[in-house]
């Protein structure tokens, strides 16, 4: 599609921010918390989102609910939305999530958390960022093509999914496993849920999360006589050094990733005794650990043991360790995949900034597709509000991130 189309498209959504104001209230107003974050799940909002689609002229509109007894309505939408391009034999998806957080402390929110505000250039309320920017402007940029009567290149296809916010088993795992006809691998997968303010990055990988847990234990007597105890907190002290060392036991280096290292860092520390003048028997503490996808955890772990043993030894304590979170990294998107130079042209003609791919130590859905082979990609303009209380997105963002995505879905693979 030549570049005089594309001016259509991205004129015609510059002219949408009434709707996209219009829409984030309808959306924010909804409170969409899966039962796990005590909410009754996404049933309402899915409902509207169908009704929403259907009157905006999508053709094709299908719900593929997952069914969860955990919920009034029994079941978790998950809902597609299709524009048929020039081409069929590969398609655009753009995933985005209906769920949010809970809004936190109230005392903290400077405006109603289910409330859309509009202020400076803002809109102000939970999910607004996480993940209603993305969403809106997902729907923004398919709506162009349709009232302008453009057909995209390729099929264009929405979806919007339950259940990001705790594990999406009902949500894009659901559509993975029981509706895999849906998705093929030479499609395009771009999920707006992650990303920096200057629009730069595209998150192609993510490491490996292990989260261990460890109790010491010693004797606990009075701090005046310590010959006769065994100090816990001593020994965890001297293991939380000694663990510093998988730094250089595992010190490999990726410059996609940022950090471009593994990361092995001590955390939480539960209460051991409530006085100055007892000596713990009983410490136990945390280590988060993000480690570069080539790395086995199992050997991690091991030598995490080896360490173990030898404070074991020196200070007479005993020391378990436990999983608290294990995953496993998901197969990388490549650096070269053609989601990637799609969006890095997109991003270059929108925003004026060459961005490029980067893998980060968090996690995000987009693993779900890649562990089912798929090259997907993550990417938003975003200034990290997520979780937050007075949680907003940028007006100018949501309308230049649908932009991108026109673009996307208006130019071929080079």
């Amino acid at each position: 599609m030549d570049n005089e189309n594309f001016g259509r498209l991205r004129k015609y959504i510059d002219g949408q921010e009434k709707e996209l104001i219009r829409v984030m209230k309808a959306l924010v107003s909804i409170k969409a918390l899966g039962p796990l974050n005590g909410g009754t799940g996404e049933a309402e909002k899915g409902a509207w989102l169908m009704d929403y689609l259907k009157k905006s002229g999508f053709g094709d509109v299908k719900n593929y609910p997952a069914p969860d007894s955990s919920v009034p309505a029994g079941e978790r939408p998950n809902i597609v939305a299709r524009i048929p391009g020039k081409r069929t034999d590969k398609s655009i998806w753009i995933m985005s999530h209906m769920d949010v957080v809970p809004e936190g402390d109230l005392e903290k929110w400077e405006t109603p958390p289910y409330e859309a505000v509009v202020k400076d250039g803002k809109i102000f309320g939970r999910g607004t960022e996480d993940n209603h920017q993305g969403l809106v402007a997902s729907l923004l940029a398919a709506k162009a093509f349709i009232d302008l009567n453009i057909v995209p290149e390729y099929n264009l296809n929405l979806v919007f999914v339950s259940d990001e916010e705790t594990n999406s088993i009902y949500g894009l795992e659901y559509l993975v496993e029981h509706h895999a006809d849906l998705f093929r691998k030479e499609d395009i997968y771009i999920i707006p849920d992650a990303g920096e303010p200057d629009s730069t990055m595209i998150e192609i990988a993510e490491k490996s999360i292990l989260w261990l847990r460890f109790v010491t234990k010693g004797k606990q007597v009075h701090a005046s006589t310590p010959e006769r105890g065994v100090n816990a907190f001593k020994a965890a002290s001297h293991f939380i050094v000694k663990l510093g060392d998988l730094y250089t036991r595992f010190a490999d280096s990726d410059p996609v990733f940022d950090p471009p290292i593994s990361t092995f860092e001590p955390t939480q520390r539960e209460a051991n005794v409530p006085n100055v003048n007892t000596i713990p028997g009983d410490d136990v503490f945390y280590l988060d650990c993000r480690i570069l996808p080539h790395y086995n955890l199992d050997e991690i772990q091991n030598v995490i043991r080896e360490m173990m043993a030898e404070i074991e030894q020196e200070f007479g304590v005993r020391i378990t360790m436990e999983e608290v979170q294990r995953e496993e990294a998901a197969p990388a998107t490549a650096v070269d995949a053609p989601v990637v130079g799609l969006l890095a042209r997109a991003i270059r003609e929108v925003y004026k900034v060459q961005a490029g791919p980067v893998g980060i130590g968090g996690g995000t859905v987009a693993a779900v597709f890649r562990r089912a082979g798929f090259d997907a990609a993550v990417w938003s303009t975003l200034d990290d509000m997520a979780h937050q209380p007075n949680e907003y997105c940028r007006i100018s963002n949501v309308l230049k991130d649908a932009q991108v995505f026109a673009h996307v879905a208006s130019h071929t693979i080079e």
